[in-house]
């Protein structure tokens, strides 16, 4: 165990690409996860389930420093309140329940946008430059995710119609842009006790969402397979993916870990392929190439850029 423990934190702890990757993996698990709880557990019921759990596990291995670092915490208290709600509870509710309001053709495009935003938000409150290669890597991973969410066909684009399930999604993603802009400026405390403070305040926040779902009658309790899905989508999406997430946002910055987030729809369908039997087209190759080749681009100019410093 302790040399897991050292590996992880001498090698996979450091890399960037490879926490970005498997946070990325596991919600591309979490879109599977979401389907598989139609008609098994109401989707704000997840929600509130998913953070009480998380959080109760991050207390009780980290309660002891969050009381030791408080002093650091209390005058951040309020942004993260602000933080916990737009990425945690907001993104959340907003996608289970965009999911059987809208098309996933429409989720996919919109939820492409998330780099875009990180990346113009970064911008305007931190004054970074976009340059030609990163734009030209940002692009190219777009059209990928839309060759995906499209399957194949971009002409699929000029059908898209605006509901209010469309609505959701695209203002999920501004909540979460907004998170993972405000990651860069978090208390100095480990993150660890960030993220057990965060958890917890997502679980209070996502109550008066579960109370409205429960009195307008559209609430229900877990089903036993309800209740494997919650679990899932609580340790690994929940727990383990923000933990890696928070931590790519520290070593390569919001925006360029914001690029990784288009993983997302390429890892969901080969999952699908996976676990629910059903049918990898080419395009999904070809949009996958498309992703990579984007993020290699969007960091090409920071290794020109180390390059020269060593010559």
């Amino acid at each position: 165990m302790t040399a897991l423990l050292s590996f992880f934190t001498t090698r996979i702890h450091s890399n960037a690409y490879v926490l970005l990757i498997l946070c990325t993996l596991f919600w591309g698990g979490n879109t599977i996860a979401g389907r598989l709880a139609i008609a098994q557990v109401s989707p704000l019921s997840v929600v509130s389930l998913r953070w009480l759990i998380v959080s109760s596990v991050m207390w009780f291995f980290y309660g002891r420093q969050v009381r030791q670092e408080w002093h650091l915490l209390r005058p951040h208290l309020l942004k993260m309140v602000l933080m916990a709600t737009l990425g945690f509870t907001c993104f959340n509710s907003l996608f289970y329940i965009a999911a059987y309001q809208t098309t996933a053709i429409n989720i996919g495009i919109i939820q492409g946008s998330v780099p875009v935003l990180v990346l113009l938000g970064a911008m305007s409150l931190y004054r970074e430059e976009a340059h030609l290669l990163q734009s030209i890597g940002i692009i190219l991973t777009l059209v990928g995710v839309t060759l995906v969410a499209t399957q194949g066909h971009l002409t699929k684009l000029l059908e898209l119609s605006i509901n209010s399930g469309d609505g959701y999604i695209l203002i999920a993603c501004v909540c979460y842009a907004i998170y993972t802009l405000a990651l860069r400026s978090k208390p100095n405390v480990s993150a660890m006790v960030f993220f057990t403070v965060l958890s917890s305040i997502g679980a209070i926040t996502a109550l008066p969402a579960l109370v409205y779902e429960i009195a307008t009658g559209a609430a229900y309790w877990p089903t036993p397979k309800g209740w494997l899905i919650v679990l899932y989508i609580s340790f690994f999406p929940s727990l383990i993916s923000q933990v890696f997430f928070m931590r790519g946002v520290e070593l390569i910055g919001p925006a360029r870990a914001g690029v990784f987030i288009n993983f997302v729809p390429i890892f969901a369908p080969i999952l699908a392929v996976l676990l629910l039997h059903e049918t990898f087209h080419f395009y999904h190759a070809i949009a996958l190439a498309m992703v990579l080749a984007g993020i290699w681009l969007s960091e090409r100019k920071k290794s020109m850029h180390t390059d020269s410093n060593h010559s």
